[in-house]
């Protein structure tokens, strides 16, 4: 079949309406007719709008943002979706990362947010992730049991010329049968949003106007089957920056709310006899700190010091080498407290079967601590590590890094790391626009608890803010 006439007739008709055709190297593309619903833009998002939008140059709000999810995650929209929040909001002190994992979908991405996500603790996600709708719901729900970031979800892009004419009624679509993609679409993420009191960037829709109004098939934005091309990369940047604004009808103290409030020195807390108590619900605090302090403070949290809360420290992701970035084994846990040192897992593969390996651990300060084989549960000598057979992923992770065939020995690191300080000391500020804030606990479970700084008058202590997510949690 000669398809050259009807390319030369999309050509031009690109060129009319300022789009470029297949293979074209574009400089621009036309910009959408349709950004979204002005009712609905920006809801949900507005604590992390307001701290946006009211940074002066006297007072630059640090904003923390994280981009989660798989591949199409990683692709350049995300940059543009930054650069333009940077050029929107140039007295903002942004904190931007990206902490996707290509080929990791919900039911891997589950894992990996206990070393990736709530250890950085956003104060918006933005979140785009395939795979399984049960895991999809269990990182929305974990992220508001045990962060208070706001959530920016997105429905998919299209993919086919067929999307167009997809089931959209809610109520004929089920997780069975043969319309996934629609179910998931028109039905879960919508709900989940709603549930959950997330913003929901309409992408889906807004994506097949989009081919509509510019007479463009749906490959024309795709590489491949599924990921970006360059103009995908446009539009997806242009219909998530479009949903980052602030909503004047929705008015936040970002200081003052339901998830996080500050309590300042001399106003909200006083100290008495060189001692500051606080009561407070959640599972974040931090310290704001003031020029001019000279005396250290101690820290307590329910009369013990942070270091003595399990559950204050973290792990980093578990790396392989050879490897890439995808973590060979995942949900590491422990059974007695744990030291903040560097573990190294020296590993071999059991010549007997493919996807079975054994392997000795040792932490820089606990030394070696045992050896056992990946389909049995390990727990290390000095119940410092534990992990199950089931966070062994070590064949799918060295494949994405192209580490094939598998070795037949390899190495694994990783780091305990705290999300505590017992102590905090007066430091200069780097910026005096920006605050200098000190994050004495994070991750603490349960919900009431009482904070006690010991220093005085002559510390360094400005404000504490308290962190509340706002489900309480009911698994970790």
């Amino acid at each position: 079949m000669n398809h050259q006439p009807q390319c030369l007739c999309l050509v031009l008709l690109f060129a009319l309406c300022g789009v470029p055709a297949l293979g074209q190297q574009p400089t621009s593309f036309a910009p959408p007719k349709d950004i979204g619903d002005p009712a609905v833009l920006g809801r949900g998002i507005q604590r992390t709008m307001t701290l946006l939008a009211t940074s002066t140059p006297e007072r630059r709000h640090t904003v923390r943002i994280l981009f989660y999810g798989q591949s199409i995650t990683e692709q350049n929209w995300w940059k543009a979706v930054a650069d333009d929040l940077r050029r929107r909001f140039p007295h903002a002190h942004l904190v931007i990362e990206n902490r996707a994992l290509g080929g990791f979908s919900s039911q891997r991405l589950v894992k990996t947010a206990e070393t990736d996500l709530y250890s950085f603790y956003p104060d918006l996600m933005i979140f785009y992730v395939y795979g399984s709708h049960v895991e999809y719901e269990n990182i929305i729900r974990r992220t508001r049991e045990r962060t208070t970031a706001e959530i920016l979800m997105q429905t998919d892009h299209a993919t086919a010329d067929a999307d167009h004419t997809e089931e959209t009624d809610p109520a004929k679509l089920f997780p069975s049968g043969a319309i996934w993609n629609s179910f998931m679409n028109y039905r879960f993420l919508p709900e989940t949003a709603r549930k959950y009191g997330c913003g929901l960037v309409d992408q889906r829709n807004l994506w097949k106007k989009y081919l509509t109004d510019y007479q463009l098939a749906a490959p024309q934005l795709l590489r491949d089957g599924v990921h970006l091309n360059a103009h995908g990369d446009y539009l997806m940047a242009e219909l998530v920056k479009a949903y980052l604004v602030r909503r004047p009808d929705e008015p936040v103290d970002p200081f003052h709310c339901d998830a996080v409030n500050t309590f300042v020195v001399g106003k909200d807390v006083r100290w008495d006899d060189g001692k500051l108590t606080l009561p407070f619900e959640g599972n974040r605090v931090d310290v704001i700190l003031r020029p001019g302090g000279t005396k250290p403070m101690r820290i307590l949290i329910d009369g013990k010091r942070p270091s003595e809360f399990p559950e204050l420290y973290g792990f980093t992701r578990a790396l392989a080498t050879p490897g890439g970035k995808w973590p060979v084994v995942t949900n590491l846990a422990c059974e007695k407290p744990p030291v903040l040192e560097d573990w190294t897992m020296q590993v071999k593969r059991d010549p007997a079967v493919e996807q079975r390996f054994t392997f000795t651990v040792a932490g820089s300060k606990t030394g070696p601590d045992g050896q056992g084989r990946s389909d049995e549960r390990f727990v290390s000598l000095s119940g410092r590590l534990v992990i199950g057979p089931e966070h062994w992923d070590v064949a799918y992770a060295l494949g994405l890094a192209g580490v094939k065939p598998l070795p037949p020995e390899f190495t694994v690191r990783w780091q305990v790391v705290p999300n505590f300080a017992d102590e905090v000391l007066p430091v200069a500020a780097e910026d005096p626009s920006v605050e200098t804030i000190v994050t004495v606990t994070q991750g603490l479970r349960g919900r009431r608890h009482t904070l006690e700084i010991v220093g005085g008058p002559d510390a360094p202590l400005a404000a504490v803010r308290v962190y509340r997510p706002p489900l309480a949690v009911t698994s970790q």
